[in-house]
């Protein structure tokens, strides 16, 4: 079993920053892929950013590319989301996510059905 607890959320103003931390614990982290998504009210649960178990290789939805971006430590046990540039269209409960095997690829990396866990989320409001 993996835990998964979110942190770093906030309200800020457009144009402002935040880092989201994820610590995770359970399971050895390093062989788990990290993934975020995030889901604004009335909204359906969707990708934003994805480190794969070694860290090599990341990926982002296209809108919040050259904004965002995600890494990892695996001492720590964190995985982390940089969020520079917010929009008010960013704001959402963001979620941090653990796969455990079986995806790789873009494809399989940015579908929130492919997930095994998953944190509580937290809060990110960004005002115009």
């Amino acid at each position: 079993q993996v835990q998964l607890v979110e942190s770093g959320g906030g309200l800020v103003q457009a144009g402002g920053s935040l880092r989201l931390s994820c610590a995770a614990s359970g399971r050895t982290f390093t062989t788990y892929a990290m993934g975020w998504f995030r889901q604004a009210p009335g909204k359906e649960r969707e990708f934003v950013a994805v480190s794969s178990w070694s860290g090599g290789s990341t990926y982002y939805a296209d809108s919040v590319k050259g904004r965002f971006s995600i890494s990892r430590d695996n001492a720590k046990n964190t995985v982390y989301l940089q969020m520079n540039s917010l929009k008010p269209e960013d704001t959402a409960v963001y979620y941090c996510a653990a796969d455990q095997g079986g995806c790789s690829g873009y494809g399989c990396y940015t579908n929130k059905y492919k997930y095994d866990y998953w944190g509580q989320g937290t809060q990110v409001t960004v005002s115009s």
